[in-house]
């Protein structure tokens, strides 16, 4: 039966069913038919409502943006298209991958927003497999010059429910980044800080730079359709600052906030679809903000959370590296502020749409869900090199016994998916060029002609 749960009632109803919570950090069912009031009481005694975990779904005033750029209809279209463009690539290290690559090389949908790989591969990577597996280095190509992520590619998804961005939260001039200004480096991508957007903006606006992708005048007005785009999302700013790197940044990071895992089972299951979610969902889901205390870290409707944590997870096995992963990549938040006391932290990424990834953890150290489950319910650090007064103090046993740890990861993986992000992905770019990628072994992949 389908119900609209009513929040402002819920002491009421608690009360009625009389469910309750024993401790901090166990928490007994009422009867199996009350799975559904169980998991509101417990979401509501430990968040205060659950209307705190609520995905915006299709309302761009509901989702966090920067004050500096509003999210737009008419921003959000553009992005979209930019964000996957191969016909960026205009300026490659290497002529051979002009028009090739694109944001979504490495944040595409077929891996969740994340990359397919360990490390995403922009400039330099040829092919594609079916969700980005099989993305290799071209053999023309030398370290110095390939284009390859020094740590695992996050995912755009849910990305506005976070201040900073990258592992480190290098990126961001504003709230969390204030007082690591000393940090933004002129001559270096955090020098991007110093504009004063937020996160997600920095980040796409440095990424542009970073990765060689051209946006400016003359690209623009000759394509009918992008000058368009532009004169629509930016009518308020004059036509000599319109067609820019920034305004398409801006865009970009726009298209990036909206996308929001809003129809996952648990959304709609807090929307009121009690048949949304499986009654093994349900009781992972328990397990989520009781025993599990996962919440404590995976907070808010992306279930990421502002904060940085320590908990001990390897880096990249140096066998496997491709490229070069600096001591200040393993240090994390501690790389970039230069705080011994932030050294091994990283960013708490979302945990939706993690289901059928193959690498998960800062150094794709994990190869499952439920492999990252285990290791936090033992709570034994992988990363010797962590001392331990750096570790979370979160970072604890969690006594979960293995049909919790089933029902928690169950609820993970089928809870927190949601199987139509396609609906972020354009049909089709307006140079009408393959992407994400456009090398000639991914257009064989993709069967892109």
């Amino acid at each position: 039966m389908n119900k609209s749960f009513k929040y402002p009632m819920l002491g009421l109803f608690i009360a009625l069913l009389g469910l309750g919570c024993q401790n901090d950090d166990t928490y007994t069912f009422a009867e199996e038919e009350n799975l559904d009031n169980s998991l509101l009481e417990i979401i509501n005694v430990r968040l205060g409502s659950a209307e705190a975990l609520v995905l915006p779904n299709n309302d761009y005033t509901r989702i966090p943006s920067d004050p500096k750029n509003k999210i737009t209809l008419e921003k959000v279209t553009l992005g979209k298209f930019l964000f996957h463009e191969t016909g960026l690539a205009l300026a490659p290290k290497q002529e051979e991958s002009k028009g090739t690559y694109s944001c979504a090389s490495c944040h595409h949908v077929k891996a969740g927003f994340q990359s397919g790989l360990k490390q995403g591969i922009g400039e330099g990577g040829i092919g594609f497999g079916l969700f980005g597996e099989n993305r290799t280095v071209n053999a023309t190509y030398d370290l110095s010059n390939i284009d390859v992520q020094p740590l695992r590619s996050p995912t755009i998804l849910n990305s506005a429910y976070q201040d900073v961005m990258l592992w480190n939260g290098q990126f961001g001039g504003t709230k969390s980044n204030i007082g690591t200004e000393s940090e933004w480096t002129e001559g270096t991508p955090k020098e991007n800080n110093l504009l004063g957007f937020e996160g997600v903006e920095t980040q796409a606006i440095a990424g542009l730079g970073v990765h060689r992708l051209v946006i400016d005048s003359d690209m623009i007005i000759s394509n009918d359709t992008y000058k368009n785009l532009f004169d629509q999302a930016f009518a308020e700013v004059s036509p000599s600052e319109r067609y820019t790197k920034i305004q398409g940044a801006l865009a970009i990071a726009a298209y990036e906030r909206s996308v929001v895992a809003s129809e996952a089972p648990f959304q709609k299951w807090l929307r009121g679809d009690t048949n949304a979610m499986s009654e093994t969902s349900k009781k992972g889901a328990v397990l989520f903000f009781g025993k599990g205390e996962c919440y404590k870290c995976h907070s808010g409707p992306g279930l990421n959370g502002m904060d940085f944590h320590a908990l001990g997870m390897g880096d990249f096995k140096e066998d496997e590296i491709i490229g070069f992963v600096t001591e200040n990549d393993k240090k994390g938040r501690g790389g970039f502020t230069k705080n011994p006391e932030d050294d091994y932290k990283f960013k708490t990424p979302t945990l939706y749409n993690l289901k059928g990834l193959q690498f998960l953890g800062h150094g794709g150290s994990f190869n499952s869900i439920k492999e990252i489950v285990t290791y936090k319910n033992e709570a034994v650090p992988q990363n010797t090199e962590v001392p331990n007064s750096n570790l979370s103090p979160l970072f604890i046993p969690l006594g979960l016994t293995e049909e919790e740890i089933s029902q928690l990861v169950y609820f993970i993986e089928e809870g927190l998916y949601d199987n139509n992000l396609n609906r972020f992905v354009p049909e089709s770019l307006p140079t009408e060029q393959c992407f994400p990628n456009s090398d000639a072994q991914s257009k064989i992949d993709m069967g892109c002609d």
